[in-house]
């Protein structure tokens, strides 16, 4: 946003001195100040100066009216009675503009598109889903209920045998047993199959 008769982000802003801010600060301490309008053109040299001291160099305009902002609210909530205006200014200024920075850079790291090496990488064939579980059932012909379990929990639900026999209750041998009968009874299935074949 740019105001008419006002400079412009780009052109060189000539900085009052710190001593010129807290004279006419000083001054307008026992009265209330004329009008925001009086305010902002008095200030608005800070806004700029604060967007340079943050090295922020991207949506200049953005950050001006987060100043200008920044600037009405401390107008509006200052008390003289508690310490310089030109205090208060300040670091009202930094604090919306510091916020703004940090929200922004948070939103560009989660939005950050991955480097072209990310979508070339190759497939992990271990990343794939398990088999499909009507499929994994068509082997267990003949196997027993606590057989089919295992079958069920190693290759569809992939647990490995200390999970198994900790969601069982059996201990790790009863489940290393029912894992050699079922992949000998699948081995005779599959042999079977393929003489049929």
């Amino acid at each position: 946003m740019h105001i008419a008769g006002s400079p412009s982000p780009f052109e060189p802003v000539i900085l009052q001195s710190t001593r010129e801010f807290k004279e006419s600060a000083l001054s307008n301490r026992g009265s209330k100040m004329e009008s925001f309008e009086e305010v902002l053109r008095q200030y608005r040299p800070m806004i700029f100066h604060m967007i340079r001291k943050l090295r922020i160099y991207k949506n200049i305009d953005e950050f001006e009216q987060i100043g200008m902002i920044a600037l009405w609210e401390a107008y509006q909530n200052r008390q003289d009675d508690k310490g310089s205006f030109t205090s208060y200014a300040y670091n009202t200024i930094r604090g919306k503009m510091l916020t703004e920075l940090t929200k922004k850079r948070r939103e560009e790291e989660m939005f950050a598109c991955p480097k072209e090496e990310f979508w070339n990488v190759k497939v992990d064939e271990s990343l794939r889903p398990p088999l499909e579980l009507e499929t994994l059932l068509s082997y267990c012909d003949g196997l027993s209920e606590k057989e089919k379990k295992w079958v069920v929990a190693a290759f569809y639900e992939q647990l490995k045998q200390g999970e198994i026999a900790s969601r069982e209750g059996k201990s790790a041998e009863a489940v290393k047993k029912w894992r050699r009968q079922a992949l000998e009874k699948i081995k005779k299935n599959m042999e079977q199959k393929e003489r049929q074949h």
